[in-house]
């Protein structure tokens, strides 16, 4: 099983990071399957790969250090797939959506701490 893990601390209000982030999941080529407000869960949308390489995106947001002006979020990125090659799926997803939150116009990057 794929697994790659990341920290991000972005410069955003709590109000505004909850939309952003289902937005930006989105654009990625994930389907929302599971939001609580402090934990999303999206898988990516079937039709382009095999199912056993399919993404699964967990993000845990950290309530509990977040600030008016700050919010830490967890990512675990993961599929089914064997790492056998250092390029598979999974790590081609998990670096687009590394991307995506670097270059998020909704927030400010402040810190990137990889698992």
């Amino acid at each position: 099983m794929a697994r790659y893990t990341c920290s991000f601390t972005v410069a955003v209000s709590l109000d505004d990071l909850q939309p952003s982030l289902v937005e930006l999941l989105q654009s990625c080529n994930f389907d929302i399957i599971y939001d609580t407000g402090d934990y999303v869960m999206a898988r990516e949308i079937p039709g382009r790969v095999a199912f056993a390489k399919l993404v699964t995106v967990e993000v845990l947001i950290d309530k509990s250090t977040a600030t008016s002006q700050e919010v830490r979020m967890n990512f675990v990125i993961k599929n089914e797939e064997l790492p056998l090659q250092v390029d598979n799926h999974c790590h081609q997803m998990f670096d687009m959506v590394q991307e995506a939150v670097a270059e998020n116009r909704y927030w400010h990057l402040v810190e990137t701490v990889p698992g």
